[in-house]
């Protein structure tokens, strides 16, 4: 990603389209970098699966990513959490099968 925004600023061209909007009065909003503090999930490849009860699926989501985990829509060999919700299912059994460490509803909301 990193390399990708260097290449956009080393073309001149996109250099003058950035400063021809600047001139125009088109501007970004700042984005404000949060830290991340240290948690469970940091750095972790999450998978959610079955109906969370507590909070929707979205806002766990959501959660999860401003804690530094990044969120999957599959399970793999990769994959650091499996968060299981009522009526896990095959997420669920590929996950036992993998040895991926699985919490429940519960057990998650209880690491934030």
């Amino acid at each position: 990603m990193a390399n990708r925004i260097l290449a956009f600023w080393r073309e001149p061209h996109n250099v003058e389209v950035v400063k021809d909007l600047l001139e125009q009065g088109v501007h970004w909003e700042t984005v404000e970098i949060k830290e991340v503090k240290d948690n469970p999930f940091k750095g972790k490849t999450i998978v959610l699966t079955g109906t969370l009860t507590q909070m929707g699926r979205n806002e766990a989501k959501a959660l999860l990513q401003e804690m530094g985990a990044k969120v999957s829509g599959s399970v793999s060999a990769k994959t650091d959490f499996l968060i299981a919700g009522e009526a896990a299912g095959s997420k669920l059994t590929k996950a036992q099968e993998l040895g991926v460490s699985i919490l429940t509803e519960e057990e998650f909301l209880a690491q934030i």
